[in-house]
């Protein structure tokens, strides 16, 4: 045979490797291929190709196993089994740009899936190879190891303080300084999920100069961008008095307010939750809220959107309530009542109900003027059949039930009372019965109050 004919053989089993390689990243493309690929046992094939002499092999090959292992566990496992993971890691560091990428798309395909997985990678060395990569000169370089530590990250807290040891938390503050947009929202949202498993990983978080950066980039145009970014804030401020302090010191008011009316509605739904994360620790910060106009704001947002965007408008405005008369007078004046009485009349979803129940509970609780403001919104009734509903969740039962009793021990408008007297049942009943003696007879509630020794609000 010539020299041309055996060369000839070899340039035919390049060529059929590379055919292969890329026919089973197409066919790894499309879930229903997915059980035959792995019956035929297409994870075996292509760890050789890993190494395989042409950079193009190796690079399709990461990526058809990265579409494999992003499909499911069982195939993420066998990844891991495989002992493929230090291969990829390895090649992290020696390779060229399009390998890291598609090795990085594997160790996040393999980490997404369970703690169990994102141990195994940890365990194989992979975080400071990763983290070597967020200083890559390519973006996509760059973006490709932040999702991986992001997914890997989200597990747990070890986890995310395996992440944080590496020194990502100094680089992804670096990345969401980048001009790349898909690069900062990635960034944002791994910040996010290492933020949101303790205190002391959000104060890491606080420590790398995020604050600053992520609140210039409430205002972006990109809507995906802000969801991240909202996002990240919420988590940071929600641990304790003193990180959301330092959030709202980042002056994101009233920007965050106007992410409220966006088009988007997760901008919209991340922005309620970020202001209900401030809301609930003080009642320094609720007021803060309401003088920047907060409370309107959130509930002219509750008013534009449906279902599970309304959620943490309607626990903000709880939790705005709860913490003194002023503040639950402030979402009265705001016409919030009649908002969260519609959200509980309309809103299919039990836990929306049960959310809607509370924050109303919350509002009457104070006074007979704040109960009033309740009950005149034909609310009572409403809570009542919640509550005697058998198709009603044991959770909404119980907020129902919570809430007609705060609002009953201070309710003296005795017209909104009347409907309860017909239809709630003696465990209801002796609060209505209550509040009408206190009204009718209250100089009998006086003695009798007097000669127990007991409060008159106490049942």
């Amino acid at each position: 045979m010539s020299q041309r004919q055996v060369l000839q053989v070899f340039e035919q089993y390049q060529k059929a490797r590379t055919q292969f390689v890329q026919m089973v990243a197409e066919l790894a493309t499309r879930p229903q291929n997915i059980e035959t690929l792995q019956n035929a046992g297409v994870m075996s094939l292509l760890r050789p190709l890993l190494l395989d002499v042409v950079p193009t092999i190796q690079q399709t090959a990461a990526l058809a196993l990265g579409r494999l292992a992003n499909y499911n566990d069982d195939l993420a496992e066998a990844v891991v089994k495989g002992n493929i993971l230090p291969q990829l890691v390895y090649s992290l560091a020696e390779q060229n740009r399009f390998y890291k990428k598609a090795a990085a798309f594997v160790l996040r395909a393999v980490g997404k899936h369970s703690p169990q997985l994102a141990q195994a990678i940890v365990d194989c060395g992979a975080l400071d190879t990763l983290v070597i990569c967020l200083e890559d000169f390519d973006p996509g370089v760059k973006e490709a190891a932040v999702w991986a530590l992001g997914y890997i990250a989200r597990h747990n807290a070890e986890l995310s303080q395996a992440v944080v040891d590496a020194g990502a938390i100094p680089l992804l503050v670096l990345c969401i300084q980048e001009p790349e947009i898909a690069l900062k929202r990635i960034a944002a949202s791994a910040l996010s999920d290492i933020a949101k498993h303790s205190p002391e990983l959000a104060q890491t978080v606080v420590d790398a100069g995020a604050i600053a950066h992520l609140a210039q980039m409430i205002l972006n145009p990109d809507a995906k961008l802000k969801r991240q970014v909202l996002s990240a804030l919420s988590q940071i401020a929600k641990h304790s008095v003193d990180l959301a302090e330092m959030v709202v010191e980042a002056e994101i008011f009233p920007a965050v307010l106007t992410c409220l009316k966006d088009k988007d509605e997760y901008v919209k739904k991340n922005a309620s939750t970020l202001i209900r994360e401030i809301g609930k620790h003080t009642p320094e910060l609720s007021q803060l809220i309401v003088n920047t106009g907060g409370v309107a704001a959130m509930i002219d947002c509750i008013g534009s959107c449906k279902g599970n965007i309304r959620l943490p408008g309607i626990m903000m405005l709880g939790y705005v309530a709860a913490h003194s008369e002023n503040l639950a007078m402030a979402v009265i004046i705001s016409k919030g009542v009649p908002q969260l009485s519609v959200c509980l009349s309309e809103e299919p979803e039990d836990h929306i109900k049960a959310a809607a129940a509370w924050a109303l509970g919350q509002i009457g609780r104070h006074t007979p003027e704040h109960a009033r403001a309740v009950a005149v919104t034909h609310t009572l009734p409403v809570l009542l059949s919640l509550y005697m509903s058998t198709e009603s969740s044991e959770d909404l039962q119980v907020k129902s039930k919570k809430a007609i009793k705060n609002i009953l021990q201070k309710c003296t408008h005795l017209p909104a009372l009347e409907p309860l007297l017909h239809d709630a049942p003696p465990n209801i009943l002796k609060y209505v019965v209550g509040q009408f003696s206190k009204v009718l007879f209250p100089w009998i509630f006086r003695y009798t109050s007097a000669e127990s020794g007991q409060l008159s609000t106490t049942y």
